[in-house]
Protein backbone atom coordinates (compact mmCIF):
# COMPACT_ATOMS: atom_id res chain seq x y z
CA UNK A 1 0.00 0.00 0.00
CA UNK A 2 0.91 3.42 -0.73
CA UNK A 3 1.28 6.34 2.26
CA UNK A 4 -1.96 7.93 3.05
CA UNK A 5 -1.75 11.73 2.12
CA UNK A 6 -1.75 13.98 5.08
CA UNK A 7 -4.62 15.68 5.00
CA UNK A 8 -8.61 15.40 3.00
CA UNK A 9 -10.55 17.74 1.20
CA UNK A 10 -12.80 17.92 4.06
CA UNK A 11 -9.97 18.47 6.43
CA UNK A 12 -9.37 21.17 4.31
CA UNK A 13 -12.85 23.00 4.39
CA UNK A 14 -12.74 22.56 8.07
CA UNK A 15 -9.53 24.18 8.37
CA UNK A 16 -10.30 27.25 5.85
CA UNK A 17 -13.94 27.06 7.21
CA UNK A 18 -14.68 27.12 3.34
CA UNK A 19 -15.62 24.08 1.25
CA UNK A 20 -12.68 22.98 -0.22
CA UNK A 21 -11.58 24.22 -4.03
CA UNK A 22 -12.47 21.37 -6.50
CA UNK A 23 -8.59 20.90 -7.10
CA UNK A 24 -8.08 20.10 -3.71
CA UNK A 25 -6.47 17.06 -3.68
CA UNK A 26 -4.46 17.88 -6.19
CA UNK A 27 -3.48 21.37 -3.57
CA UNK A 28 -3.08 18.84 -0.88
CA UNK A 29 -0.86 16.64 -2.35
CA UNK A 30 1.69 19.30 -3.49
CA UNK A 31 1.27 20.90 -0.30
CA UNK A 32 2.33 17.22 1.71
CA UNK A 33 5.38 17.36 -0.64
CA UNK A 34 6.36 20.64 0.39
CA UNK A 35 5.73 19.05 4.11
CA UNK A 36 7.64 16.50 3.51
CA UNK A 37 10.50 18.60 2.45
CA UNK A 38 10.36 20.53 5.84
CA UNK A 39 10.26 17.10 7.38
CA UNK A 40 13.96 15.41 6.18
CA UNK A 41 15.39 15.47 9.75
CA UNK A 42 12.47 14.40 11.67
CA UNK A 43 12.12 10.96 13.35
CA UNK A 44 8.80 9.63 14.04
CA UNK A 45 7.35 6.02 14.20
CA UNK A 46 5.49 5.34 11.23
CA UNK A 47 3.72 2.48 9.78
CA UNK A 48 4.92 -0.29 7.03
CA UNK A 49 3.32 1.95 4.66
CA UNK A 50 4.75 5.54 6.05
CA UNK A 51 2.14 6.92 7.77
CA UNK A 52 3.11 8.42 11.00
CA UNK A 53 1.65 5.89 14.02
CA UNK A 54 1.00 8.81 16.34
CA UNK A 55 -2.17 10.48 16.50
CA UNK A 56 -0.95 13.79 17.50
CA UNK A 57 2.10 14.12 14.60
CA UNK A 58 -0.74 12.68 11.91
CA UNK A 59 -2.99 15.76 13.34
CA UNK A 60 -0.27 18.27 13.23
CA UNK A 61 0.80 16.48 9.04
CA UNK A 62 -2.81 17.44 8.47
CA UNK A 63 -2.97 21.11 10.39
CA UNK A 64 0.56 21.59 8.24
CA UNK A 65 -0.46 20.23 5.09
CA UNK A 66 -4.17 22.68 4.96
CA UNK A 67 -2.30 25.76 6.62
CA UNK A 68 0.27 25.27 3.46
CA UNK A 69 -2.63 25.10 1.26
CA UNK A 70 -4.73 27.94 2.88
CA UNK A 71 -1.17 29.97 2.48
CA UNK A 72 -0.64 28.78 -1.20
CA UNK A 73 -4.17 30.37 -1.96
CA UNK A 74 -3.63 33.33 -0.19
CA UNK A 75 -0.09 34.45 -2.22
CA UNK A 76 -1.48 33.11 -5.74
CA UNK A 77 0.86 29.82 -5.71
CA UNK A 78 -1.01 27.22 -7.42
CA UNK A 79 0.97 24.41 -5.53
CA UNK A 80 3.68 24.56 -7.61
CA UNK A 81 6.01 26.81 -5.68
CA UNK A 82 6.59 29.34 -8.08
CA UNK A 83 4.04 31.82 -6.52
CA UNK A 84 5.91 35.50 -4.63
CA UNK A 85 9.34 33.91 -5.65
CA UNK A 86 9.91 37.27 -8.03
CA UNK A 87 7.78 40.27 -8.22
CA UNK A 88 8.02 40.33 -11.80
CA UNK A 89 8.59 37.55 -14.64
CA UNK A 90 8.95 37.83 -18.35
CA UNK A 91 9.28 34.81 -20.66
CA UNK A 92 10.82 36.45 -23.77
CA UNK A 93 13.94 37.27 -23.55
CA UNK A 94 13.90 35.95 -19.58
CA UNK A 95 13.47 38.73 -17.04
CA UNK A 96 13.20 38.23 -13.24
CA UNK A 97 13.10 41.32 -11.53
CA UNK A 98 13.06 42.02 -7.53
CA UNK A 99 13.26 38.91 -5.97
CA UNK A 100 10.24 38.47 -2.92
CA UNK A 101 11.31 38.17 0.35
CA UNK A 102 8.99 34.85 0.63
CA UNK A 103 12.47 32.98 -0.28
CA UNK A 104 12.63 29.44 0.39
CA UNK A 105 14.88 28.61 3.58
CA UNK A 106 17.38 25.83 4.10
CA UNK A 107 14.02 23.66 2.96
CA UNK A 108 14.41 24.81 -0.06
CA UNK A 109 10.57 25.04 -0.04
CA UNK A 110 8.53 28.43 0.49
CA UNK A 111 6.68 26.77 3.67
CA UNK A 112 3.54 28.94 5.46
CA UNK A 113 4.82 30.30 8.58
CA UNK A 114 1.24 28.41 10.28
CA UNK A 115 2.64 25.06 9.25
CA UNK A 116 6.35 25.90 9.83
CA UNK A 117 4.91 26.57 13.66
CA UNK A 118 2.41 23.76 13.84
CA UNK A 119 5.67 21.57 12.74
CA UNK A 120 7.92 23.42 15.22
CA UNK A 121 5.14 22.62 18.07
CA UNK A 122 4.79 19.01 17.24
CA UNK A 123 8.87 18.63 17.94
CA UNK A 124 9.13 17.52 13.79
CA UNK A 125 11.62 20.34 12.44
CA UNK A 126 14.85 21.16 13.53
CA UNK A 127 15.56 23.24 16.54
CA UNK A 128 14.15 21.18 19.40
CA UNK A 129 15.61 18.36 21.17
CA UNK A 130 13.33 15.39 22.59
CA UNK A 131 14.57 13.44 24.88
CA UNK A 132 13.29 9.46 25.07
Amino acid sequence: MARQPYATPEALAAWTGRPAPPDAERLLARAGEDIDSALLTAVYAVDEDGDPLDAEIRAALSSATCAQVEYQIATGDDGTGAGGQWDSVSIGPVSLSGRSTRTPATTGVDLAPRADRILRRAGLTPGRVIAW
